[in-house]
Order: structure tokens, then C-alpha cells, then sequence
């Protein structure tokens, strides 16, 4: 039986787990350390490299690492080939070959939404489909598209980027990524909160996050009721025309804002409804099942099958 250290870094901590790659493979003992994503990329790195080498010590039946990260990916060197400011100098971080040399085991690093969506893909919600489309709505939005078990990387390595679709809701609301109108500025967390809090008078009370405007919107308050009902809707069409594009078997959505109750998965449903070709008008819309397991898993699932 085959074991592997499986990591997640993200912008806020660094998830790990050991995992028995048997014919399902499964996280028998997990942790994680923070980020401290602002001290920059190479002090990430170092930490990273220690905090590897020292499961390694401790696991000596580790036969690799499996890495999902945050950034652009060179899923062939394991480089990071580009990332937002959220982790300064974390692009160029050659973190395949530093993981080997810190500790002597092969490791193979895939972006981490595209990690999430091979998990889920693969040993989550999508199992029984030969393709999904899989998208993350939380803080921000993203995605990955899978078809007998590889990710589609495009020519870059970002094909997945969902939440950078142009919507006329939003045409001047700035995205993470500098553009305007995208539907991350006001589908994600943190940009249906910032949309809100835009349109807000002084008799409608503040919101710290997606959920503090899911319960306002419970509760009746009418401007933060509109803002779910709007995105998610939006979201929803965005959705239909992927699929009219990509034509999946299934969907699958994950993330915060899909604990968002059925306020906001019925926008989603009717703004999916509005917008997909009849052909794929009946995809299934699946939540994922695998929580916070799914970047490490489909990293482990990418070490197996590059």
C-alpha cells in the first residue's frame, strides 16, 4: 500500500494529510499550520519545506507528495508560474524541486482548484460521470473542468478561471484581478458582501461576510435578499452558458456560499434554467461531498495519474 503526504496551501493555512493511495484513497490523519501568506512567498516556501520534511520524519512510509497550491501551476515542473498579491512572491516559486530537496521524495504540484475539482471529480459528487464541471464559490470563484479523470490546464495552465466571466450586473465592479464586471466582484463571499454594503443605505445595517448577509436576508431585510437572489441567479446563468460551452455530465458546486440555504440555490436553479440549451438543460447540479479533503485528495489523484 502505497502512502503519500498530500498538501493544500492556500492563502490562509497550509493544510496536510497522509494518505493511503489504496483503490479509494483516504486521509487517515490530517493538520495544518498557517500561511502567514504576507511574509511573502519565499519565507512560505521555506516553512512549507520544513513542515514537509518534519511529516516525513515523522511518516517514514511516505513514498511522496502530493501538493495542491495556490497560484498559476506548471503542472509539469511544479513551478508557480504566477500568483496574486494575496501571497507576494510566491510566482516563481520553484516548489516541486524544493520539496524534493528537502526531502527526497518526488512531489507533483497541481493549483488547488483544480486539486478540488479532481477530487470531487474523482472520488467525491462526480464519481459516477466521465466529466464534470466543478466550481468553488467562496471568498472568490473558481473552477476546473475534468473528463476521464485529467484536468483541462488550456494553454497557460488556467483554464477553470469561472469566476472571470463578464456579467451586465456587475460592469463596474472591480474583480481580484483588475478587470471590471466579472462575477466574482458580487457572486463569490466577499463580493456579495461588498455589494451589498455599496448599495446600502444608512437604515440597512452592516454585513462582516456571506453570512452575516445570508441572516439579514432571513430576516427580511429587503436590500440583502435582492443581493443573493441577484447573484446567485447570476451565477446560475454563468453556469448555463458554461455548460452550453463545455457540455459536462455534471456539475458540481462547493465552497461557503453553497451552505447558503435555498434562497440561494434556487436563484441558482432559475438562472441556470433561464440560460441553458435545452440539450443540457437537465446537467445536474450537484453539491460537492468531500469538504476540505477534495484539494488533497485530487492532489493525491494527480501524483497517481500526471
Amino acid at each position: 500500500m502505497t502512502s503519500l503526504l498530500a498538501l493544500d496551501i492556500g492563502g490562509t493555512k497550509v493544510g496536510w494529510g497522509i494518505v493511503e493511495a489504496r483503490d479509494t484513497p483516504e486521509v487517515t490523519e490530517r493538520g495544518s499550520i498557517p500561511t502567514e501568506a504576507m511574509r511573502g512567498g519565499a519565507d512560505v516556501a521555506e516553512r512549507v519545506c520544513a513542515l514537509a520534511r518534519s511529516l516525513v520524519t515523522s511518516h517514514p512510509e511516505a513514498s511522496g507528495i502530493a501538493v495542491a497550491s495556490a497560484g498559476v501551476v506548471d503542472p509539469a515542473t511544479g513551478t508557480i508560474v504566477s500568483a496574486t498579491g494575496t501571497m507576494p512572491g510566491w510566482g516563481g516559486t520553484a516548489l516541486g524541486a524544493q520539496l524534493k530537496a528537502a526531502t527526497g521524495l518526488n512531489a507533483r504540484v497541481l493549483n488547488d482548484v483544480h486539486a478540488h475539482g479532481l477530487g470531487e471529480a474523482t472520488l467525491g459528487a462526480g464519481r459516477p460521470y466521465r466529466s464534470v464541471l466543478s466550481i468553488a464559490v467562496g471568498t472568490g470563484i473558481g473552477g476546473a473542468f475534468v473528463e476521464d479523470g485529467r484536468v483541462a490546464f488550456g494553454a497557460r495552465g488556467i483554464a477553470g478561471h469561472v469566476g472571470h466571466i463578464h456579467h451586465h450586473y456587475a460592469p463596474d465592479m472591480a474583480c481580484s484581478c483588475g478587470r471590471f464586471g466579472h462575477i466574482e466582484s458580487f457572486c463569490s463571499g466577499s463580493g456579495i458582501t461588498a455589494w451589498y454594503d455599496s448599495l446600502r443605505t444608512s437604515a440597512d445595517p452592516e454585513a462582516d461576510g456571506g453570512r452575516a448577509l445570508q441572516d439579514l436576508a432571513e430576516s427580511g431585510n429587503a436590500l440583502a435578499a435582492a443581493c443573493f437572489a441577484r447573484s446567485a441567479y447570476a451565477l446560475g446563468e454563468a453556469t448555463a452558458s458554461l455548460v452550453n460551452c463545455t457540455d459536462p455530465a455534471a456539475v458540481i458546486l462547493s465552497g461557503s456560499m453553497t451552505r447558503s440555504g435555498d434562497m440561494w440555490w434556487d436563484g441558482l436553479r432559475e438562472g441556470f434554467a433561464a440560460s441553458a440549451m435545452t440539450p443540457v438543460a437537465d446537467t445536474p447540479l450537484l453539491v460537492g461531498s468531500l469538504g476540505g479533503d477534495a484539494p488533497l485528495l485530487g492532489a493525491v489523484s494527480f501524483f497517481l495519474h500526471p
